[in-house]
């Protein structure tokens, strides 16, 4: 009896599905189609390129036994190489911009890979880029090579030969009325636009393009910063033929975002960025063709890498995608909360002309590590606060000369805290409060009332959440 032969993880990449999306589609005339490249092994349509770009060059001699690749990667082709790279025997690593979420990174250390973050908001030619540190990196490392997804033939030749005559037979010989991709390198619309033109396909090829990419800028819509990830460029590809594509659709983050979790809640398909980019640019192809169009999508990546950016509630709200279901909180709620079961005053002082060694007591009496120092009583205006004590400075000044105890406050006082409204919503008293000294002096009609600390915020926050989840 013959054993049964089993395949490595690399022969597993491609022959992904196409599913309807049916709750999505609803509302949509015709029928909407994705093809999900997030179901290949590493995660993502680059699966595809990285054996091919790997393979090619093994074959001319760019990359020997022992050799390092090198690329920049938004994360994807990263996994896609790790992934041949670690059943070939190379060592590799990644240059990624700093926007890109923390599990990509995680994910590509977890193959064994070294990452080097780059800024994002530089220029593509600038030193500092993604792209300049991977070339340097490449010539100075001995036997180094770097793929370089963005000229490599091998990129599209990869989607011409594996993804378009999949859909071709998945779609009974291109029995679509339009294909719509979102562009990145351009390696997978331009395979798989090439094909099905060279086979006198109808279906028209879509790009999608996020708002501020080079694509589609023009003088209403300017190149500029973008969050959604591993689509979009700063420069034109080699690798992206533009006499492939039919037509664009420039696409908003707030809908790529949306869209993507849409995916998740309704259709059970957990997404990347750019699928709901794709998405929405699909849905809006399908509403201009009609009913009887047939609108199939790729579905590049995996939500799996973006649960602590837009899946994340919080950080929607943070960038303005979502809306707070109820108001935040002002600085007075605060207050009042901290006033229940405590001792401490509103707002603990320290004259100017008193002695460290007071102050210290003082700031122990309290359990305080923040301290105003005022001219004198009593406080009229906020111009009576004249600077302020910090536990940890303080600490640095009484360490390096004992003698400082017996020195005025006002030779060893900081600057005056950030002063607040009251009235203000504990938001706009955040930055203030995660960062600096971790407190903020609180004013009412200009007088000072209060003092306002990091922990005093995280111990409202905590109570206030305990209070929602048991009611």
């Amino acid at each position: 009896m013959a054993r049964r032969g089993y395949p490595t993880i690399l022969e597993l990449v491609g022959h992904t599905p196409i599913v309807r999306l049916d709750r999505l589609g609803r509302d949509v005339p015709g029928e909407l189609l994705a093809k999900l490249e997030y179901l290949n092994p590493g995660g993502s349509v680059k699966d595809r390129i990285g054996l091919a770009m790997i393979e090619a060059a093994e074959k001319d001699g760019r990359l020997r036994p022992g050799g390092t690749i090198v690329e920049p990667t938004s994360g994807n082709t990263g996994v896609g190489l790790a992934m041949a790279a670690a059943l070939r025997g190379y060592r590799c690593i990644f240059v990624m911009p700093d926007k890109m979420s923390q599990e990509k990174i995680s994910m590509l250390r977890a193959y064994g890979a070294e990452v080097v973050i780059t800024p994002t908001a530089v220029d593509p030619h600038s030193p500092e880029s993604y792209y300049a540190v991977s070339d340097r990196l490449a010539e100075e490392i001995p036997g180094g090579f770097k793929p370089d997804q963005y000229s490599n033939p091998q990129n599209p030749e990869a989607h011409y030969a594996t993804t378009a005559p999949e859909l071709w037979e998945q779609t009974d010989g291109g029995d679509v009325d339009a294909i719509v991709i979102s562009v990145g390198t351009g390696g997978t619309i331009t395979g798989v636009g090439r094909y099905f033109k060279e086979h006198e396909s109808r279906a028209r090829i879509v790009a999608v393009d996020p708002e501020g990419s080079v694509f589609t800028a023009d003088a209403e819509h300017p190149e500029g910063p973008y969050l959604v990830e591993g689509i979009g460029k700063e420069c034109w590809p080699d690798t992206l033929d533009p006499e492939i594509v039919d037509e664009w659709v420039r696409v908003s983050d707030r809908d790529s975002f949306l869209m993507a979790r849409r995916l998740a809640r309704e259709e059970g398909l957990l997404v990347g960025g750019s699928t709901g980019s794709t998405a929405w640019a699909g849905i809006e192809v399908a509403k201009r063709l009609g009913p009887e169009a047939r609108v199939l999508m790729m579905f590049p990546d995996s939500g799996r890498s973006y649960l602590s950016k837009f899946y994340d509630d919080n950080w929607m709200i943070q960038y303005g995608f979502l809306e707070r279901t109820t108001p935040p909180p002002a600085v007075e709620e605060v207050l009042r909360f901290r006033r229940v079961g405590h001792e401490v005053p509103d707002f603990v002082t320290i004259g100017s002309h008193e002695k460290v060694g007071a102050a210290i007591d003082v700031m122990q009496q309290y359990g305080i590590s923040q301290l105003p120092v005022v001219r004198g009583e009593p406080l009229d205006s906020l111009a009576d606060i004249v600077g302020s004590l910090q536990e940890r400075e303080l600490l640095e000044r009484v360490f390096r000369n004992p003698d400082a105890l017996n020195e005025d406050v006002a030779v060893a006082m900081q600057p005056p805290l950030r002063a607040v409204d009251a009235d203000a919503s504990v938001n706009e008293v955040y930055e203030g409060l995660s960062g600096g000294s971790g407190a903020v002096v609180v004013a009412s009609e200009g007088r000072p009332t209060g003092i306002l600390t990091r922990s005093d915020l995280l111990e409202f926050l905590s109570a206030r959440r305990s209070h929602v989840e048991s009611s």
